[in-house]
């Protein structure tokens, strides 16, 4: 397995939307906007919310995150003062009968707000949509700054899922990436949670940051599955110094080997699956009794911006903040960068829209594709031909043609009816998607824009 995952390892999106993000232009504006939100109206369609809160103290240096690094504790009041607006703003014209089913804070920091603050955003939210009872509700919170009265609060305001980065406990690496977090504290962290009552606890780690080794990553990976969290995250590190200023700093020569790196990746697949996680997808685990595991089984995932979801299958992500990305009835819009220009246009009356996509019917086929592999491993041709009034082989020969060489490989399995991810392809399905993305075939994407597969 270890040739073919040399073989493959290339560039490639990791697929959170098609058309990927370099595909997106900046003629997509406000009236695209308020159409989509319109059309979403008249079909009911549920909601998930995301809300971007940029702020961290101190910059990590593997981050690609959308981040501003302060210390100013000030800059949240002007923050959440333009938040609230555009809140309002959108849910003025949001159909109160949909429901909301899922709400996620990202950042940066989330808990770089006060307790206080958190109370009066969460509140807000919750005043202008109409929340469903199981709806699933989740914070990002860094261990090295969240308190127990910040988680206290938040649980009393109905979160229930908790993601926090761990990337690795060891102290030369977590130097390196200028991010000192001591194992102690990630326990802390994640005894506080489950003693509150949160009903899943998901850690991100990261694989391939300046001086790992595989013994030492092996370390960091006993000790997390011995703190037995819900859901992992094991993200490959994206070196991209040429597009994040931060990643300059580092020097080449302290990554792990590309041989290293695959076997730490290799290793770290193995320990989570003796230890009973059961592995998603791409970079995903669960325990088996965790409600991402369940979705798998029962082919209900879904992917969004934050990875695999369960809640947003035939849902209207609405998202706000800067830089923020809804997905509003097969279109993308995504919000302005700096702080002064979201602040300019909400002072205006208007919504901060920077660049989107409104996607064509080949955009949407093609997703629908894409997301069944990434979800599901599984395509029936009949459920694409029924859903987007084509017939599957004749409109995708060319792409039938080039999966040859991942049959070959025994990676994937075609049959009249269906495209079937085999066990090991699913280590590659990031290059299985590759094959159906119009915009990678006619080489209009650079794949300099994206990590690579492995």
């Amino acid at each position: 397995m270890k040739e073919l995952l040399q073989k493959y390892d290339r560039p490639g999106p990791r697929y959170t939307s098609y058309p990927t993000a370099p595909e997106w232009t900046t003629d997509v504006g406000e009236a695209n906007f308020w159409a989509a939100i319109e059309r979403g109206n008249h079909k009911k369609t549920p909601l998930s919310l995301y809300v971007h809160l940029p702020f961290c103290e101190e910059h990590c240096t593997f981050c690609g995150c959308s981040t501003v690094i302060t210390k100013k504790r000030a800059v949240t009041i002007p923050y959440l003062a333009h938040l609230f607006k555009e809140i309002d703003l959108i849910a003025d014209q949001v159909d109160t009968s949909r429901p909301v089913i899922q709400l996620h804070w990202g950042g940066g920091t989330p808990t770089y707000l006060t307790t206080n603050e958190i109370q009066s955003l969460m509140q807000k939210i919750q005043s202008r949509f109409q929340f469903s009872d199981d709806a699933e509700v989740s914070v990002e919170v860094d261990p090295r700054v969240t308190t127990l009265e910040q988680l206290t609060a938040m649980r009393k305001l109905g979160v229930n899922r908790i993601s926090m980065g761990v990337q690795d406990f060891n102290p030369k690496v977590q130097e390196a990436v200028n991010r000192i977090q001591p194992e102690s504290q990630v326990r802390q962290m994640i005894e506080w949670c489950r003693n509150l009552g949160f009903q899943s606890i998901n850690t991100d780690l990261i694989y391939g940051l300046p001086y790992q080794t595989v013994e030492s990553f092996a370390d960091t990976v006993s000790k997390l599955i011995a703190m037995q969290p819900d859901r992992v995250a094991l993200f490959n590190f994206a070196f991209v110094p040429w597009m994040k200023r931060q990643q300059q700093s580092m020097d080449p020569n302290t990554l792990p080997t590309p041989a290293d790196k695959l076997q730490i990746f290799c290793d770290a697949i193995q320990s989570f699956t003796d230890a009973d996680y059961l592995f998603i997808g791409m970079d995903h685990f669960a325990k088996a009794t965790d409600e991402m595991s369940q979705a798998l089984q029962n082919r209900s995932l879904a992917r969004n911006f934050q990875g695999y979801t369960t809640r947003m299958d035939k849902a209207d992500m609405i998202s706000f903040g800067i830089t923020a990305i809804s997905d509003i009835d097969g279109d993308y819009f995504q919000n302005k960068k700096v702080l002064t220009r979201y602040y300019s246009d909400l002072d205006s009356g208007h919504l901060a829209i920077e660049r989107g996509k409104i996607c064509s019917s080949d955009d949407l086929l093609r997703r629908d594709l894409i997301m069944d592999l990434f979800c599901n491993t599984h395509i029936h041709k009949s459920r694409i031909e029924k859903a987007h009034q084509i017939q599957f082989d004749n409109y995708f020969t060319n792409e039938l043609h080039d999966l040859q060489s991942f049959i070959d490989d025994g990676l994937v399995e075609v049959t009249q009816d269906a495209i079937t991810v085999t066990k090991r392809g699913r280590l590659l399905i990031r290059n299985i998607g590759m094959v159906f993305d119009k915009y990678l075939r006619s080489k209009a994407s650079s794949p300099q824009r994206f990590s690579r597969t492995i």
